[in-house]
């Protein structure tokens, strides 16, 4: 199944994509993708503690199991202020 990742913030800079779309096993799940992202961009994967993932309009954990043609977000924490 394909699933589109969005990238944010300086996770999309160090990828060199804001956007791509991923080819995954059925009831793959956020952290396959994640162990996917890892392969393609090395780098990323410093940053894997931090890394907050969503779908949709929710946050989601890495046992979430992803569907066909969802997006899913990959961004550092949120910061405010």
């Amino acid at each position: 199944m394909k699933v589109r990742v969005q990238l944010f913030s300086h996770l999309r800079n160090l990828a060199g994509a804001s956007q791509l779309d991923v080819e995954l096993a059925e009831g793959a799940t956020v952290a396959d993708l994640l162990t996917e992202l890892y392969q393609r961009f090395p780098v990323l994967r410093a940053h894997d503690k931090a890394i907050l993932t969503g779908a949709g309009m929710e946050f989601v954990d890495r046992a979430h199991k992803l569907h066909a043609a969802e997006e899913i977000a990959v961004m550092p924490p949120v910061q405010g202020g």
